[in-house]
């Protein structure tokens, strides 16, 4: 028997309730959370290995068969019917409960580790910590933390919802091997490689191999650089790694194939936000005032970044005795190398930044006003009168702890999946500016083909008015855009493609020119000959 809509909206018809198998797939998962939830209250479970093996086995069940179920009998596509009727995913009851729910686990995870059983040795440790400990001893011979029980659970989420993704996204080529890329390297990199190492070299920094400055913004703390110089050539190994990782990998590959290589591909923080956060990616904000907020403050991220981490090394770096480089020379590479940076850039780009260079000199500016208060005020430790320490510990807090972990995941269900990387994310602001000025990266657009439907703009993450560039036949060259190539993947129409060309005309603003007479012909022919 044919089935026909009786509704004649143009929004359709509001979604469904959840069938049985989903409704069965829910119990299953959240069974797998009650667990740990038990654990974390001192419910004494008994046989951790077990139950420790149980909950994970059941979370991971119950988000694949509710995948199976919700899109398994459907035609392949994007499936983001009636997510606004659903009040976790439209800022309603549900949704608000779910931000304070993650926001209040960061907070205790950050600040009240003992609440989760954290002890100050292994032989103490209760709750949710102790229910990891068989883990923990497997992969390198110690007891769990808070940070190690936050590491599975974060590898977790981004493989359970990354499977849940793919099953989602199967008619996207792009958009699978993507999703099993942050799987891999958040799986491998990020988690069990530095675990193990840790267990093999007691004394070993803990590393994650694809975490680089200044989204690391501890990677040039003493203690770190210290305690990699400390395990030979392994260490030393690391942290030449590190540092070639921001000079020479980074620029290279940016260029290459634009920010999404990472943003997308490998990070982990990126990672969760496409997986997990998937189901929130329609709520990120397009006006015109959250662009402006998001450059101002992702920017300002930034330099505060390179000021804090300045200002550590020049803490700890003396008279050349201890290292082989001093503090003023050192103080004057780095004012000397965001010089020739600052002046490249205002030579071959300044044109494309048009209004825009003058905040990048207003930044410059901030940053050589610092580090001539670094020079003068060093030699006691103070940077503008505060401890470097302080600053430093400042910056851990304000960042690394309340924006990126407490704001930046548990807004998820209020402001979209990437608040973090849009707006206080150091190492997209970086990546940002060499993808708007130098990479080959762009989304090119077919503006005939074009019909408005606003799919692309809805779903971009990164708050980009996608549709807008469309309508024009313009493409899209953005310093936030991730790459992620959702706008394409919604597409009805083909008309967005992800492409590394030419940097020739790569930006062209003159696409279209509504009400004015232009050349055609001319248009046509510049974008066939940078195509």
């Amino acid at each position: 028997m044919s089935t026909y809509q009786r509704n004649m909206s143009l929004t359709g018809e509001p979604p469904k309730a959840l069938s049985r198998i989903e409704k069965i797939a829910s119990a299953v998962g959240l069974s797998g959370l009650l667990i740990m939830v038990l654990a974390l209250f001192n419910v004494d479970l008994g046989w951790r290995e077990f139950w420790l093996t149980l909950s994970i086995a059941m979370i991971f069940v119950g988000v694949l068969a509710f995948a199976k179920a919700q899109y398994g009998n459907k035609t392949a596509g994007i499936k983001n019917d009636g997510v606004w009727f659903k009040s976790i995913s439209s800022r309603g009851l549900w949704g608000w409960s779910l931000a304070i729910l993650l926001m209040g686990f960061y907070v205790v995870l950050y600040f009240f580790a003992d609440l989760l059983g954290q002890g100050n040795d292994g032989a103490s440790n209760t709750g949710l910590v102790a229910l990891f400990d068989p883990l923990s001893y497997t992969l390198k011979g110690k007891a769990a933390s808070q940070w190690f029980v936050y590491g599975v659970l974060y590898t977790i989420a981004i493989l359970a919802f990354g499977a849940k993704f793919i099953w989602k996204y199967r008619h996207n080529r792009y958009e699978v091997i993507r999703t099993i890329s942050v799987m891999f390297f958040q799986t491998a990199f990020a988690f069990l490689i530095p675990e193990i190492m840790a267990g093999l070299n007691g004394d070993l920094p803990y590393y994650d191999l694809k975490n680089i400055w200044p989204l690391n913004y501890y990677f040039f703390d003493q203690y770190n650089v210290d305690g990699l110089l400390a395990n030979g050539n392994l260490g030393l190994t690391m942290l030449l790694w590190g540092i070639a990782s921001i000079l020479v990998i980074t620029p290279i590959l940016t260029f290459k194939y634009g920010k999404r290589w990472y943003c997308s591909w490998v990070c982990g923080c990126g990672g969760l936000a496409e997986t997990a956060g998937d189901s929130f990616r329609h709520l990120s904000d397009k006006s015109q005032k959250a662009w402006i907020i998001e450059r101002w403050l992702v920017h300002s991220v930034l330099v505060f970044a390179v000021i804090m981490t300045t200002g550590v090394i020049h803490s700890y770096l003396g008279d050349g005795s201890e290292y082989w480089l001093n503090r003023d020379t050192f103080l004057m590479g780095v004012a000397g190398l965001l010089t020739v940076i600052f002046a490249l850039i205002w030579i071959f780009r300044r044109d494309q930044l048009k209004e825009d260079a003058r905040y990048g000199a207003i930044g410059f500016f901030v940053l050589i006003i610092a580090f001539i208060a670094i020079h003068y005020m060093g030699q006691s430790q103070n940077l503008f009168f505060f401890k470097h320490g302080a600053v430093r510990s400042a910056y851990g807090f304000l960042i690394g702890s309340i924006f990126s972990g407490v704001i930046g995941t548990g807004f998820y269900p209020i402001m979209g999946s990437r608040v973090w990387c849009r707006f206080g994310c150091p190492m997209a602001a970086i990546l940002g500016l060499q993808q708007r000025l130098f990479s080959k990266f762009r989304i090119t657009t077919n503006g005939g083909q074009c019909i408005s439907c606003g799919n692309c703009s809805t779903y971009c993450e990164m708050g980009i008015d996608v549709r807008a560039y469309a309508q024009k036949g313009e493409n899209i060259v953005r310093a936030s855009c991730v790459g992620c190539g959702i706008c394409s993947a919604v597409c009805p129409r083909g008309v967005l493609k992800l492409e590394n060309g030419s940097l020739e005309g790569r930006i062209n603003s003159q696409s279209v020119l509504l009400g004015q007479d232009p050349d055609l012909m001319e248009l046509l022919n510049n974008q066939n000959q940078y195509s």
